[in-house]
């Protein structure tokens, strides 16, 4: 079955008039770091994540992934990439769906480079500076985000959802294909299911069940968001597949970019 064809389009007339218009971006830090001092900032502004009840139910719903171009080796000196290191090309797809019509109000495209190494535990560093620049051209304001990353189910309990989160100050939910850290009981097979993601005793996330007799998600919070509401907030978006719809299009529309090249997007 071919993909959704999903058009970059300013909010209707109906939506445009009850949104606050754009995206606010708190610069929190640098990005030109080495890997410790990726590390130092995960572990400072992870003390500035908030686990807040979601005090209604959002309607305007931000999905965001990123693809990315193979990249050349990667060479380190003390810890930073060489400046000469072959950079990776990061396409970043952010799309804005409305959780009442089922429907796309906004989606916008970035293309950007990067020589922070793929390392597990600190993707944000690669994918988040492209991902606030397809933020900050939407001309409407998400009421929550989903990301196709961890949120506090990380080693350092930072993941991507955690660190958009904090740069956006938005609700945001990590929802992942696969698990990074942690431990689980034996998930249901129905739709609906869920457990516990346990790291050290900790409660982490949960593993819920999308679709019945498919593979599970890793939902973790992000920022601004209880593990109940974005457990609640996943499954209210996966309504017709496993992944939420929101993520499900941005992966889509990151793809196709992708695939567009940098000129076509």
């Amino acid at each position: 079955m071919s993909a959704p064809r999903v058009k970059r389009s300013a909010p209707s007339d109906k939506v445009a008039p009850q949104r606050k218009s754009g995206v606010r971006i708190n610069r929190l830090h640098k990005w030109d770091l080495d890997l410790n001092e990726a590390k130092a900032v995960q572990r400072g502004l992870s003390k500035l994540v908030r686990l807040d009840s979601l005090g209604g139910e959002p309607r305007f719903i931000a999905g965001a992934d990123v693809a990315v171009s193979p990249s050349g080796s990667l060479r380190f000196a003390r810890g930073r990439v060489s400046a000469d290191a072959t950079p990776t090309r990061v396409f970043a797809a952010v799309v804005v769906w409305d959780a009442e019509t089922r429907a796309v109000v906004e989606t916008a495209t970035r293309i950007g480079e990067t020589r922070f190494p793929y390392i597990p535990g600190l993707l944000s560093f690669r994918e988040a500076p492209t991902l606030l620049e397809a933020f900050s051209a939407l001309s409407t304001r998400p009421d929550a985000a989903i990301f196709d990353g961890q949120g506090i189910a990380h080693p350092r309990r930072f993941g991507l959802a955690c660190h958009v989160g904090l740069w956006l100050d938005i609700p945001s939910v990590g929802c992942a294909k696969s698990r990074l850290i942690g431990t689980h009981a034996d998930l249901p097979q129905d739709r609906g299911a869920q457990v516990r993601l346990v790291d050290d005793g900790e409660v982490i996330g949960s593993v819920v069940r999308t679709r019945t007799n498919v593979k599970p998600v890793f939902v973790s919070p992000g920022h601004r968001i209880d593990f109940a509401s974005a457990t609640r907030l996943v499954l209210k978006c996966a309504a017709r597949f496993r992944l939420p719809e929101p993520t499900r299009l941005a992966d889509q529309l990151s793809k196709r970019a992708k695939a567009s090249g940098p000129h076509d997007v």
